[in-house]
């Protein structure tokens, strides 16, 4: 492979066997060496390919005033959370979660304090992404010897769910407050037990189809007015509050939910109350 171009002493831009742009990473792999050299393999420790030019040059840039280790734990946690979490983390989060690490441990140097507002939200609506979180803080601690605080942990989750979902930061925040308002309002008419995996549920499918919404992506038509139909004569209770759910969410986001998603929404909803008044009165 050769070296296209010097980002620093330690990561270098390079072209594979086919010709295709990837960032090389390794102790002093750059130092005194110049484009068109031929890159020393052995002193490789990380590859990425990163795909179209527009990620690949941001994530250079970012990386070129970088540290190693700071880069290296990044990519580990990345590498863990592709393991445990079920969806595809999408390739912008080595950039913002990266970003994020070395922003967040340059300001804990300055002795610049941070609160996450969602912090319990993220906590709550986010489980898996948050374990990772406290993972990266354990991992961040044992490369670097530097302890971030615990609001990091669910900072770090709010950057994975972001690539999971694929959206923007501000879509992703104003995602989980939209959870948290419908979750009251359902809250309002019958408290969910904390551990209910009906609860879990309900919060999981509120995610998708917020997703869909926010990003604007076309529902697969399924729609049966028959059940539909039926749905809302013996669920009544429930279609009434998947209703008023469906305008609150009109309400804040200018998106409209559609019938089959409030039937959707009904039967989830069914279930959740169903569960959780059956267990007070056992």
């Amino acid at each position: 492979m050769k070296i296209e171009r010097i980002i620093n002493n330690n990561v270098v831009s390079a072209l594979d066997q086919q010709g295709i742009e990837i960032v090389a990473m390794g102790k002093g792999i750059g130092f005194q060496k110049k484009a068109g050299q031929e890159l020393d393999e052995s002193r490789v420790e990380k590859i990425f390919r990163l795909e179209g030019p527009e990620v690949m040059r941001h994530f250079t840039e970012l990386v070129a005033n970088m540290s190693l280790v700071c880069i290296q734990v990044s990519d580990e946690i990345i590498s863990h959370a592709k393991k445990v979490l079920t969806r595809q983390l999408g390739q912008s989060v080595y950039l913002t979660l990266t970003d994020h690490i070395d922003f967040a441990l340059k300001r804990l140097k300055k002795g610049m304090a941070f609160e996450n507002a969602l912090y319990s939200e993220i906590k709550h609506f986010y489980p898996e992404e948050f374990k990772v979180g406290t993972y990266a803080l354990d991992l961040i601690e044992n490369k670097i010897g530097v302890r971030l605080p615990e609001d990091e942990a669910a900072s770090i989750a709010f950057h994975l769910v972001n690539a999971e979902f694929g959206m923007k930061l501000n879509q992703t925040h104003m995602m989980t407050e939209m959870i948290r308002h419908l979750v009251d309002i359902v809250e309002s008419v019958c408290p969910l037990a904390g551990d209910s995996i009906y609860k879990d549920r309900l919060i999981t499918n509120l995610k998708f189809i917020l997703n869909r919404l926010l990003l604007h992506k076309p529902l697969a038509a399924v729609r049966d007015p028959v059940f539909n139909e039926f749905i809302k004569n013996h669920c009544c209770e429930e279609y009434s509050l998947a209703v008023r759910m469906s305008e609150y969410v009109n309400s804040v986001s200018e998106c409209m939910m559609m019938e089959d998603e409030i039937i959707y929404l009904t039967i989830q909803l069914k279930y959740t109350i169903n569960i959780n008044v059956n267990n007070e009165s056992s």
